[in-house]
C-alpha cells in the first residue's frame, strides 16, 4: 500500500537568525518571500483551510530558526504549539544551524512540543565549509547531531553536493556522517543563483559549473549511502516554485524541478542494468509498490537506455512487495 503523503505548513523565516552569507545562499528569492511575523499565523491558517485533511506539522524553514531574537523564537513556538493543542496540527519542525544548537535552546524547543531539527550540515569536510563561508566546522555538525539525538530530537542532516572543493569522496563522507546520528536526511544539488557570491565565483573562473550528468551521479551516489544505512531521504533538490523557473534567478539553466526524479531513476538503472546481462527479446522487471516512474525513467530514459544497452528488446515493468530500490527479473 502506497504510504500517504506527509502534509507540512511551511512558515518561511528566510536568512533571518543567520549572521553568515553562504556564497550559494539567497534565501529571500529562494522562498520567494521576506518573512513578516504578523503573517506567520496568516501563512498557517491558508495552508490549513486549503488542505484536505489534519496537516501532520508546522515547519519554521529558511534561515537558521535557533538563531533569530529569543523572544520572537518563543513567540513563533507559541503560535505553532497552540495548533498542536487544538487538534489542527500533530507536531512542529524546524531547520537551522549547527553552531545555533545548544543545551539551553534545545530545552526551549522540547518545552513548546517542538520535535524535529533539520540541520544544515551541508559538508563535513572543513575545507568546502571554509571556501562556501559556512562560518561553522564540522566538529559543530557532528556534535550538534549528537546532542540532538541526545535530548530525544528527530534530527534531520541537510547536505549539498556539488560545494566548491568537493569531491565524490567528501561528498561520500558527508553522508555517512550524517548517517551516524540522523533519522533522515535530504540532498540538495547545488543551484547557481544570480546575485550570489557563487556566481560571482563562477564569472572569475574560481568555481566551475557542473555538467548535470555529473551531479545527477554524484548525487545519486550519495542517496545511495542514505538507502544502504537505512536512513529515508524526504526530497532531494529544493521544494519547487514559480519563483525558481525566471532566468533572472538562476544562473546558466533554469532550475530542474525533475532532479530528484532524475536521481532516483539512476539508482534503479544501476540496479536493473546487471539483471540483463545474458537475457534477449522482451523482458518483465518487478520493482517495488509505486516505484515503476522511476523504474522506467525520467521520460522513459532508462528503458530506452538499457533496450540500447542490452540484447533485450523491451521490457515490461511490474510492481510487488520488494524492499526499496531492488528489483528482479520475472520468468
Amino acid at each position: 500500500m502506497k504510504k500517504a503523503k506527509h502534509k507540512t505548513v511551511p512558515v518561511f523565516i528566510p536568512h533571518y537568525g543567520c549572521p553568515h552569507k553562504c556564497v550559494f545562499c539567497d534565501q529571500v528569492k529562494i522562498t520567494g518571500m521576506s518573512f513578516k511575523e504578523q503573517n506567520a499565523k496568516n501563512t498557517i491558517d491558508y495552508y490549513l483551510a486549503h488542505m484536505s485533511g489534519k496537516a501532520d506539522e508546522i515547519a519554521f524553514f529558511g534561515g537558521s530558526f535557533t538563531g533569530i531574537d529569543r523572544d520572537l523564537m518563543i513567540s513563533l513556538l507559541k503560535l505553532g504549539r497552540s495548533y498542536i493543542e487544538s487538534g489542527a496540527v500533530s507536531a512542529m519542525r524546524c531547520s537551522t544551524r549547527p553552531d545555533f544548537i545548544d543545551g539551553e535552546i534545545l530545552g526551549i524547543l522540547k518545552e513548546y512540543g517542538l520535535e524535529t531539527v533539520e540541520l544544515g550540515v551541508q559538508s563535513t569536510d572543513d575545507e568546502v565549509l571554509r571556501l562556501c563561508r559556512r562560518g561553522h566546522t564540522a566538529k559543530q555538525s557532528l556534535d550538534a547531531m549528537k546532542l540532538l539525538k541526545e535530548n530525544g530530537f528527530t534530527a534531520v542532516g541537510q547536505m549539498m553536493t556539488g560545494l566548491p572543493g568537493a569531491t565524490p569522496e567528501s561528498e561520500i563522507k558527508t553522508a555517512l556522517d550524517i548517517c551516524e546520528y540522523a533519522d533522515a536526511a535530504r540532498i540538495y544539488p547545488i543551484v547557481v543563483f544570480k546575485h550570489t557570491e557563487l556566481c560571482e565565483m563562477v564569472y572569475r573562473g574560481e568555481y566551475k559549473l557542473i555538467d548535470e550528468d555529473e551531479l545527477i551521479a554524484r548525487t545519486a551516489d550519495v542517496k545511495e549511502v542514505f538507502v544502504s544505512r537505512g536512513v529515508p531521504t524526504i526530497r532531494i533538490g529544493l521544494q519547487s516554485q514559480t519563483s525558481l523557473h525566471g532566468d533572472s534567478l538562476v544562473y546558466a539553466a533554469r532550475y530542474d524541478d525533475a532532479i530528484g526524479e532524475k536521481c532516483e531513476s539512476l539508482i534503479y538503472y544501476r540496479r536493473i542494468r546487471p539483471l540483463l546481462e545474458g537475457l534477449s527479446g522482451a523482458v518483465t522487471v518487478r520493482v517495488p509498490e509505486g516505484d515503476i516512474s522511476k523504474a522506467v525513467g525520467h521520460k522513459k530514459a532508462n528503458k530506452e537506455r538499457l533496450i540500447k544497452e542490452t540484447a533485450v528488446t523491451d521490457i515490461k515493468f511490474i510492481e510487488g512487495d520488494l524492499p526499496p530500490y531492488t528489483a528482479e527479473i520475472v520468468g
